[in-house]
């Protein structure tokens, strides 16, 4: 096997993760989603067990609908469609967290907010 084979298997992995992008994933998504609950009426999160646990939910909604479908749940990246599939994330953590609580209306605005507040911080989030 020559260098060039080595280098094209560790280019090939762009879509695996390690450790360290997992866990700054996961802590970009809970800043970010503590913000936004913050800022957004019809969303709360009761407590930091529920807003880690919705960041978990959240991140692993995002991966699994882009690694089957292609789209990347990024409110401003990907137009209404990224919009569309944020606020929907956003939506259905409800029924899988305890404390996270979330309106339609919040989910809308809040995948707005979500996306205003990935524009300022580097990282990525929802």
């Amino acid at each position: 096997m020559d260098n060039n084979e080595n280098r094209n298997r560790t280019d090939n992995r762009t879509g695996d993760w390690d450790i360290g992008e997992i866990l700054l994933r996961l802590l970009v998504t809970a800043i970010v989603v503590g913000i936004a609950a913050f800022l957004t009426p019809g969303f709360t999160i009761d407590n930091l067990w529920s807003l880690i646990l919705a960041a978990v939910v959240i991140a692993l909604a995002d991966y699994l609908i882009q690694k089957f479908t292609g789209v990347n749940a990024t409110p401003f990246g990907r137009g209404i469609t990224g919009f569309i599939v944020a606020a929907i994330i956003l939506y259905a953590t409800r029924f899988i967290v305890p404390g996270f609580n979330i309106t339609v209306w919040g989910a809308i605005i809040g995948a707005l907010v979500i996306g205003i507040i990935d524009v300022i911080i580097p990282g990525r989030a929802l």
